[in-house]
């Protein structure tokens, strides 16, 4: 028999068929949504630091993660073992002005960080008290609130860099909420389940910090976390608060407190740039006669001048009394006290910290280093090496070679301990020093 040969109806079926077949999963492939990217997160060794260096505050910075990946593995991070003590009350001081200055900064954080939440408020509340407590942070309510917001990331609370006060705006009586929270807790109001926790979270992004702090609490959906070691302690939240809150030029729309003239940068007033560099230099060791005195090399090319004096904070540490000594250049640096007239000349930045006194003070060279604010400035002297003569009282400085010239700006630092005149070198002030030094 002959066989039967398909028609053309049939054939061109079964022809479609196959191309069908050929362009269906073609087809969704290429038009598939993209398959999601799972990035492990980086574990950061963890590095517990010692009671003698202060902890580096890092600006914020997240890991590249996928939500649902970030939440698991957040929820993989066990809380430590032991104690979780609440933190002492805590009483804000200062006038009525700086009472106002410091309860908007709070309750700006409070309802910018957690919402309309009165448990989440208080939890962040509680953290912005325990960083003031602690020497690791600026000494006011609103500088340690606006830390990092004259960039535009790395802030240590987002809201400060983000645009969010201009973007997005609460109704009064929220505000008027977190008011009365932000009253509370400055009043001596404890949130204790947070502890003393410095650092917190979403559970939806992982901080590359999050694996050197001990996780101690959960809030809703943040997490939070205190400084391993010493630093976690309550004897660590030690620090002097200062009542001299800054004006948050930031906050004038929603503070009659922040208002009005002299509202200036909040970095006129306190230091709260984070120089990553300084954070991780390697620190100095005292010198052999005085273990609370430093004489550092400061590597200017790379750490901010602002960072000079988290450089100093980080080497004091935990020390009620300090000192600082820095110069810019290595071959001017001293080995040891007491320092030489054209030492204290050449000397870029100071610190002194005197805590039983309540004394705590960055100098710079403002020749080499502008500060906008000029109390920030090492006093201008000259020294003029004066011979030994039984006429002495004849002596006048403007007899010297020169002296009708504009005398240069040499920085000094006359209330260090330790800074003396060799006996043989006496000197001659060019400019008196204020009282009250």
């Amino acid at each position: 028999m002959m066989p039967v040969r398909p028609g053309a109806a049939l054939r061109g079926v079964v022809a479609a068929i196959a191309a069908l077949a050929i362009a269906a999963p073609s087809l969704i492939v290429l038009t598939a949504p993209p398959v999601a990217r799972h990035r492990p997160p980086r574990a950061v060794p963890q590095r517990i630091v010692s009671k003698a260096e202060l902890p580096p505050v890092e600006p914020v910075a997240f890991q590249d993660l996928d939500p649902d990946d970030a939440r698991d593995f957040n929820a993989s991070v066990p809380f430590v073992d032991g104690p979780n003590p609440a933190a002492r009350p805590f009483k804000l001081p200062g006038d009525d002005l700086q009472r106002a200055r410091a309860i908007d900064c709070m309750a700006a954080a409070v309802l910018y960080e957690a919402g309309d939440d009165p448990a989440g408020q208080r939890a962040v509340a509680q953290v912005v008290i325990n960083r003031v407590r602690h020497p690791a942070f600026p000494k006011t309510i609103c500088g340690v609130v606006f830390q990092g917001s004259e960039r535009s990331t790395g802030c240590q609370f987002t809201f400060t860099c983000d645009d969010a006060l201009v973007r997005h705006h609460w109704l009064d009586v929220q505000w008027t909420r977190a008011r009365q929270v932000a009253t509370a807790a400055l009043s001596g109001a404890v949130y204790k389940p947070v502890g003393y926790a410095t650092h917190y979270h979403t559970d939806w992004v992982v901080p590359y910090w999050q694996s050197s702090l001990d996780k101690i609490a959960a809030v809703g959906t943040h997490l939070f976390f205190r400084w391993t070691g010493w630093w976690g302690t309550p004897p660590a939240f030690n620090r002097h608060v200062s009542a001299d809150e800054p004006v948050i030029a930031a906050l004038a729309a929603y503070s009659e407190a922040h208002k009005g003239a002299g509202t200036a940068a909040l970095a006129t007033n306190e230091t709260l740039y984070v120089d990553p560099i300084a954070a991780a230099t390697p620190l100095p060791v005292p010198i052999a006669s005085e273990e609370n005195s430093f004489l550092v090399t400061l590597d200017t090319k790379r750490i901010s001048p602002d960072g000079f004096a988290q450089l100093a904070q980080r080497t004091c540490g935990d020390r009620p009394y300090c000192k600082v000594l820095a110069w810019a250049d290595k071959a001017k640096t001293p080995t040891a006290l007491p320092l030489q007239p054209a030492q204290i000349q050449a000397m870029a930045f100071s610190y002194l910290r005197d805590r039983p006194s309540g004394f705590e003070k960055a100098l710079w060279n403002c020749t080499d280093f502008r500060r906008a604010d000029p109390s920030q400035c090492m006093k201008q002297q000259i020294y003029v090496p004066v011979t030994r003569s039984s006429r002495s009282e004849e002596f006048k400085l403007e007899a010297l070679p020169g002296a009708t010239r504009a005398p240069p700006v040499v920085p000094t630092v006359p209330e260090l301990a330790g800074v003396r005149r060799k006996a043989d070198a006496p000197t001659v002030k060019a400019t008196p020093e204020p009282e009250g030094r």
